[in-house]
């Protein structure tokens, strides 16, 4: 098949299905697999070219709705009458899901049933682990400055810090993206503060503005220097590239616990 894929998450979940063989076009934004290198690319995730993807005559278009502004997209995929499914997961279960829905939709069910059975094996150990955790911090996730967002209950990123043995403390908000008040935050009092600013390099991230924030200096958090840069593709991106990120998390709050986090074994484990 002739797959192209509209955004990040997408291309990765298809590179972790062992379908990367089959994408003939990408968003700009998508950096894995390496596969997928010297691929056209279409434009922004919510603002690709449909004229450039059906100049692909692509077999299947693999869109999304996870950002609001996606369905641009849609639309034109309709009037072009090009053959595409929507993937809009919001949870880690939605992302084995989707697994068997790219599966289906490419009569690849047996491929995509077994890269599921891979991931929630994962999902399952650490699961395993995250129960001889006696006492989980609580980590406060800025996806986004000012004004203020960060993930909620209903985020995969709630999930994935309970994996890692410890808790969002937005947990209690139902919302899976929710805009707050920095006032708000420094009365939760985080453990940790994970900077995962959307879209942002991690090099153009600054972890020193935490401390000129009213109040913040005074978190032991930002007194004791547990601000961290998080790599945005690791925890922005609902795709199976999650569990790196949960790899490296959990290694770093639980070295007891987790196993070490090495980037190499990680990536020979993303190998179909």
């Amino acid at each position: 098949m002739r797959i192209v894929s509209l955004c990040p998450s997408n291309t990765e979940l298809l590179g972790f299905m062992g379908l990367s063989s089959s994408i003939v076009g990408v968003d700009n934004y998508s950096d894995w697999p390496a596969a997928i290198d010297g691929l056209p690319r279409l434009g922004s995730d919510m603002d690709i070219s449909i004229d450039a993807v059906g100049a692909l005559q692509p077999d299947l278009v693999v869109a999304s709705l996870t950002v609001p502004g996606m369905e641009k997209n849609i639309e034109g995929l309709k009037e072009r009458n090009l053959p595409y499914i929507i993937l809009n997961p919001k949870s880690l279960a939605d992302i084995g899901r989707n697994m068997l829905v790219v599966g289906e939709a490419t009569d690849t069910l047996g491929q995509a049933s077994a890269a599921l059975h891979k991931y929630q094996g994962m999902l399952d150990q650490y699961a395993e682990r995250s129960c001889r955790v006696e006492r989980k911090p609580s980590l406060y996730w800025e996806w986004w400055p000012k004004p203020v967002f960060t993930p909620g209950g209903g985020n995969w990123l709630t999930e994935i810090s309970e994996l890692a043995g410890a808790r969002n403390v937005f947990a209690d908000d139902p919302r899976a993206s929710v805009k707050t008040e920095l006032e708000d935050v420094l009365n939760r009092v985080p453990d940790y503060i994970l900077l995962a600013w959307v879209g942002v390099k991690a090099q153009l991230v600054k972890p020193e503005t935490v401390k000129q924030r009213p109040g913040w200096s005074e978190l032991q958090a930002v007194q004791q220097g547990r601000v961290h840069i998080m790599e945005e593709p690791l925890y922005c991106r609902p795709s199976p590239r999650l569990i790196v990120g949960l790899q490296k998390l959990a290694a770093f709050l639980h070295p007891g616990i987790f196993p070490e986090f090495n980037p190499v074994t990680c990536e020979e484990w993303f190998k179909v």
